[in-house]
């Protein structure tokens, strides 16, 4: 079984920036844990902050993965591109947000991708990328 996690923008800053809300660990150092929880899974990770990084990514795996877990950033709220790119691809996909994006601002409540995506995930730190692949296995 193959895995994607795919993540957006200013998500590289994770355990840097705004630790409050995404805490203090780097995604990378996450990313090591969910291979050791998961280690039937080929896991792979991709992160951009570009939009057109993201759909190109999308488009190059979306045919060939069994699930992905796409946290877009703050993209969510804005790219109806990257809502098409979700739509087009065979790859299903869970929307995935480390904090609560309906505890937050006001803009933070609409999602873009939702409906092109198989469920989604919010407010569960970390640990909500495992429950992403958790749905997939």
């Amino acid at each position: 079984m193959k895995i994607a996690i795919i993540n957006g923008p200013n998500l590289n800053l994770l355990g840097k920036r705004e630790p409050g809300i995404y805490g203090n660990e780097s995604f990378e150092d996450y990313f090591v844990k969910l291979k050791a929880l998961y280690p039937s899974v080929a896991l792979t990770y991709f992160q951009s902050n570009s939009e057109g990084g993201l759909i190109d990514h999308l488009h190059e795996i979306g045919f060939s993965y069994d699930g992905i877990v796409f946290n877009a950033g703050g993209y969510t709220h804005t790219s109806v591109a990257i809502r098409d790119a979700i739509a087009a691809i065979k790859t299903p996909v869970v929307e995935m947000h480390i904090s609560n994006i309906h505890a937050r601002e006001e803009f933070r409540h609409t999602s873009m991708i939702a409906a092109a995506c198989v469920g989604s995930i919010c407010g569960l730190g970390m640990k909500g990328y495992a429950l992403g692949i958790a749905y997939f296995i």
